[in-house]
């Protein structure tokens, strides 16, 4: 390492002004999966200006910059897809200003996660400034459609583009922790079939909404009892997350109900298990419900098709994993202490990196995941400038990792 974290923390500070105004920016324009286009375009923008390599978009629409071009293989990943506002009224700011008051920075994308996207950028800029490369290639990627598909980005980009890391670093809020894992998850369909009739006499009708009302009563019991349970990851849970029928009128029995299922996955649990258990409810077998994995099909900003199967494996890396040990390193230098090493409670990109390929993946961003996907998104800048300086001393804390690992 030619540089002490000293000068690195210092050249980041210098950064400062240039980090709030790239954040502020990005979130200024609305960007929902599928439409990220502009986002990744004005990523481009800042990439190119700070000196990367190469810039490019994938097919997908993924935006890739590039530094060096040595042996091992480094991917760090922010998505730059946000979820949309909701209710309007409940926000106390303008959503798309991106106000910046008393050192945090406010705004939808401001905590998921788009201001990770500014805090890789310029710790690509002191990498080169500080002649921090080596026998390294660095990707760092601001990837599309996360929010709808968790992983189908990283997938696509492994698969696809055939770029394949030895080592990721997601950017999800970790609060400044090394997080090394989280719990997978899968989204399912159950559908209630009935028979419609009038309703002025709902006798001579079979009403869906009143069978699917103890599936979800015994669903929900499964929380408290049937999920496995995991020390590190926790504990497996399910929620309705949605509910819809079809009727003739408001006046009609209905002749058709569905639920959409939220699964989140512990380890030792697996997708078809995770159906059988919903099939075998006594509840769904009366009523005679189907029980199927929902299948994501989009089209990305770029106009091409995309999909997948809405099933996103669990992950995990013990602590002793050369890559958790290299993110504690990088931490330690960035925060001046050592930090925290967790897991996250919702599920990234890691379910394609780590989940699908086994890659050896971590995690390290700046915000705080309870405020993601809420009205009151925020971000402090100081967390900003110390990812910052993490993500500028990473790929040398993994080459160092990896040389005492190989004697």
């Amino acid at each position: 390492m030619t540089a002490s974290a000293e000068q690195v923390r210092k050249i980041v500070k210098s950064y400062e002004k240039d980090i709030i105004k790239f954040s502020r920016e990005l979130i200024a324009i609305p960007g929902f999966s599928g439409t990220e286009g502009p986002v990744c375009k004005r990523i481009a923008r800042e990439m190119r200006k700070v000196g990367f390599d190469k810039v490019w978009f994938d097919k997908m629409g993924n935006v890739i910059g590039q530094i060096g071009r040595g042996k091992t293989k480094i991917m760090i990943d922010s998505h730059v897809d946000t979820v949309q506002v909701g209710d309007r009224s409940a926000w106390k700011w303008d959503p798309f200003k991106g106000k910046f008051e008393n050192g945090k920075i406010y705004g939808r994308g401001s905590c998921d996660q788009r201001t990770s996207v500014a805090s890789m950028v310029y710790g690509a800029k002191a990498i080169k400034e500080l002649g921090l490369a080596g026998d390294y290639t660095l990707w760092v990627v601001g990837s599309v459609m996360e929010e709808d598909c968790d992983g189908l980005p990283m997938l696509h980009i492994i698969e696809k583009e055939k770029m394949v890391p030895d080592y990721v670093i997601m950017t999800e809020p970790t609060n400044l922790g090394v997080y090394r894992g989280h719990r997978g998850r899968m989204e399912i369909k159950v559908t209630v079939k009935g028979r419609s009739c009038h309703g002025s006499d709902p006798s001579r009708g079979d009403n869906p909404v009143t069978k699917m009302s103890y599936i979800i009563q015994d669903i929900d019991k499964l929380n408290h009892r049937g999920l496995k349970h995991n020390k590190f990851l926790g504990k497996g849970s399910v929620c309705v997350s949605c509910i819809e029928c079809k009727t003739p009128s408001q006046c009609s029995v209905p002749d058709e109900c569905t639920i959409y299922l939220d699964r989140r996955m512990t380890k030792g649990e697996a997708p078809k298990s995770s159906v059988r258990q919903i099939e075998s409810l006594p509840s769904v077998k009366k009523a005679k419900a189907r029980v199927e994995i929902l299948h994501y099909d989009a089209t990305a900003w770029t106009g091409l098709k995309v999909g997948q199967e809405k099933f996103f494996p669990t992950w995990v890396f013990e602590e002793n994993h050369p890559l958790v040990k290299a993110g504690v390193k990088a931490a330690t230098l960035a925060l001046g202490k050592k930090p925290r090493v967790s897991r996250w409670v919702f599920s990234t990109n890691g379910v394609a990196t780590a989940g699908r390929h086994d890659i050896p993946t971590i995690g390290f961003g700046p915000q705080n995941e309870i405020y993601a996907h809420t009205v009151d998104e925020f971000v402090p800048v100081d967390a900003l400038l110390k990812a910052t300086a993490f993500y500028a001393l990473i790929p040398q804390a993994i080459l160092e990792a990896a040389r005492r690992k190989n004697g």
